[in-house]
């Protein structure tokens, strides 16, 4: 009974959230499927990728009018815009399209396809400063050698040809990632299951060429030699999803300038555990040392928010996010 009662508990709660004095949680909109992602088309229309529709979703948040983009989709987990092209990431396959007048997607081609899609699949899609595509691939497994090392990698893209390769290896089941000017490239990254308190979740700085760690992050070994270690962590298990960056002028807190800066993550939970654990969202305050490495706080923001997976903060500073399951769900957190 117990079991049953934990496997439920994430897709029945996140109804009452409860947020840090001075701010308050208010809905959004209801019944958006399975939300993946999160991308402002503007200020008053937010793009949601359905992964239980397969379908690209634009919501407008003044009259909660709703369309179809795109439809015909494979399990869309991430999506860039980028003037009058969108990238569209489906499992296993990567798709560049057209937007027209009327903000539909045309035009479809392909620039990646093949990657295998089995326990964990291609996720989110960004970009870096440079116009590259950065693309978060999954592991296929538990805990095993992959034989394309495509699996378990942060890929890089060419937006044009669709020439890719490997960024970073040893990601297990990397959800999203954030650019921060000035900075770099931050990634949340998910570990291995079935072995206690080990591994934590992970939230990393990107280092061209390196390895991550998995799948020889062994409990007596948990930093193998010649891996990067994670910038910062959080309970194992609860899967550290959806990232993005607060913009100086959001109402939410964080870290001066001068200090560093602060990013906003989800944890959606996990079956893994015996209790319920994560079902939150997390302040993230960065810092660089004068030794040139990153080190963060990490401290609980929302909790008994069910299974919030994509995250984005809204031109304005105000963020939104959604919850995955229960036919979907979006939410902002305001000032109280």
């Amino acid at each position: 009974m117990l079991l049953v009662v934990r496997q439920a508990y994430p897709y029945v709660s996140g109804d009452d959230p409860t947020v840090v004095d001075g701010f308050r949680i208010e809905s959004v909109a209801n019944g958006v499927g399975g939300p993946t992602c999160l991308v402002w088309a503007d200020v008053e229309h937010l793009l949601i990728c359905d992964r239980d529709g397969d379908q690209i979703i634009e919501l407008n948040i003044t009259s909660d009018v709703r369309r179809t983009i795109l439809s015909g989709l494979d399990r869309p987990h991430g999506l860039v815009l980028d003037g009058d092209s969108a990238f569209v990431s489906e499992a296993g396959s990567l798709t560049k399209y057209t937007v027209n007048a009327d903000g539909v997607f045309v035009d479809a081609q392909t620039l990646v396809s093949g990657i295998t899609a089995k326990n964990h699949q291609t996720n989110a899609i960004n970009m870096l400063d440079n116009g590259t595509l950065i693309w978060h691939s999954g592991s296929t497994c538990n805990v095993c050698v992959e034989e394309d090392v495509r699996n378990a990698a942060l890929l890089w893209v060419n937006s044009t040809t669709g020439e890719h390769g490997v960024l970073a290896s040893g990601v297990r089941n990397s959800f999203d990632g954030v650019w921060v000017d000035g900075h770099g490239y931050f990634f949340t990254d998910n570990g291995r299951d079935w072995e206690g308190d080990h591994p934590p979740e992970e939230l990393n700085f990107l280092v061209e060429g390196a390895a991550y760690g998995w799948p020889d992050d062994e409990p007596e070994n948990p930093l193998p030699a010649g891996t990067e270690a994670p910038i910062g962590t959080w309970t194992p298990h609860t899967s550290m999803n959806g990232i993005d960056l607060r913009p100086i002028h959001s109402p939410l807190p964080g870290l001066d300038p001068s200090e560093g800066f602060t990013l906003y993550a989800t944890v959606y939970g996990s079956w893994n555990t015996l209790l319920p654990q994560g079902h939150e969202i997390v302040r993230i305050d960065v810092r660089l040392g004068s030794d040139g490495t990153y080190t963060s706080d990490i401290t609980p923001f929302a909790w008994d928010a069910g299974t919030p997976l994509p995250i984005v903060f809204h031109p304005d500073g105000t963020p939104y996010y959604a919850i995955f399951g229960n036919n979907g769900s979006i939410y902002k957190i305001v000032e109280s």
